[in-house]
């Protein structure tokens, strides 16, 4: 065992001392909980949600012709 490793400071007091420093930057933590885009079924429940959502917009294609009428790939 090194000097070094022998005044490192456990996990936990790391930990809090990250989290106070983020703090102090103005930070606080948050969780999110998004999606598993590793499940077989995920592709065709985006593919679902998506006609849902083609299906109840009406304008969508209007919409759709304006964003590629104003779109440009970088020249």
């Amino acid at each position: 065992m090194t000097a070094r490793s022998s005044r490192r400071k456990p996990p936990r007091q790391r930990m809090a001392n990250y989290r106070r420093r983020m703090r102090a930057a103005g930070l606080r933590p948050a969780q999110i909980w998004v999606p598993d885009s590793r499940d077989p079924d995920f592709a065709e429940a985006c593919r679902r949600q998506a006609r849902a959502v083609a299906a109840s917009d009406p304008a969508g294609d209007e919409i759709m012709d304006f964003i590629a009428d104003i779109y440009q790939w970088p020249a």
